[in-house]
C-alpha cells in the first residue's frame, strides 16, 4: 500500500506503518500545498492519504478520488495522542479502497 501522510501528522507515525510504502507530504516535495492541489498531485502515486484534517471531507469531493482517505481524530496531532489509533489505522490501511473515506478516533 502506498501511503501519503499529511504534513500535519508527526513524521514519527511513519515508523509504525513500516509494512507499507509511506511518504510524508514534505518528503514528496509538496509541503505547503493546499488540500485540492495536494490531492490532485497524489492521484496516481498513492493508494491512501492519511490526515487529521476533519474539514477535508467538507472541502473536497473525496468520493471521486482514485485513492482512499483516512482521517485520524485524537485530542492533538502529537504522536503520543495518535498512538492508540495505530492498530485501527493499520486495519484500515489493509482494507482501503479508492474513494473510501474512513474516520478513526473520537
Amino acid at each position: 500500500m502506498r501511503v501519503l501522510l499529511d504534513e500535519c501528522l508527526p513524521r514519527g507515525l511513519k515508523k509504525h506503518l513500516s509494512a507499507h510504502d509511506v511518504r510524508t507530504v514534505p518528503e514528496a516535495g509538496w509541503a505547503g500545498k493546499k488540500n485540492g492541489e495536494l490531492l490532485r498531485l497524489a492521484s496516481g502515486s498513492f493508494d491512501i492519504f492519511v490526515t487529521v484534517d476533519k474539514n477535508i471531507a467538507y472541502q473536497q469531493n473525496l468520493l471521486s478520488l482514485p485513492f482512499g482517505v483516512i482521517t485520524l481524530s485524537a485530542s492533538s496531532n502529537r504522536l503520543a495522542d495518535l498512538a492508540p489509533l495505530i492498530p485501527a489505522l493499520l486495519e484500515a490501511l489493509d482494507a482501503a479502497r479508492p474513494g473510501q473515506i474512513v474516520k478513526i478516533g473520537v
